[in-house]
């Protein structure tokens, strides 16, 4: 397993209204994408950044998740279990990719994140 890159960060949310002003009017970080109060995407200098309302967020996960993208999510994810690595669910999230939530040793949550591959064509 390797990392290709650092995909994304998100912030869970709990209140999406004062926390989307503080991103938006006090750091002035411009909106790319956003799904009502679900998901906020943001352009942060080149790099992924975005809000994650609470209906969104993978059970009990709040705070600061980095979004790791990997080539292949279930090599990867039997490569963490097979080090007693919590792992969730692979989350299919259509034409996006999927998802699968992790801890790191300290408990801190952290997301891999598999593209879904695009039709030839």
């Amino acid at each position: 397993m390797s990392v290709l890159r650092l995909q994304n960060t998100y912030v869970v949310a709990s209140d999406m209204e004062r926390v989307r002003a503080f991103y938006e009017d006090g750091l002035g970080l411009g909106r790319k994408f956003a799904d009502g109060d679900r998901w906020i995407q943001y352009d942060a200098g080149g790099s992924g950044f975005a809000l994650c309302g609470a209906e969104e967020a993978p059970d009990g996960v709040a705070g600061i998740v980095p979004v790791f993208e990997v080539a292949d999510i279930e090599a990867a994810v039997a490569n963490l279990a097979a080090r007693d690595t919590p792992v969730g669910a692979i989350r299919d999230m259509g034409s996006h990719g999927r998802t699968a939530m992790i801890r790191d040793p300290a408990g801190n949550p952290v997301q891999l994140f598999q593209r879904a591959e695009r039709p030839a064509g």
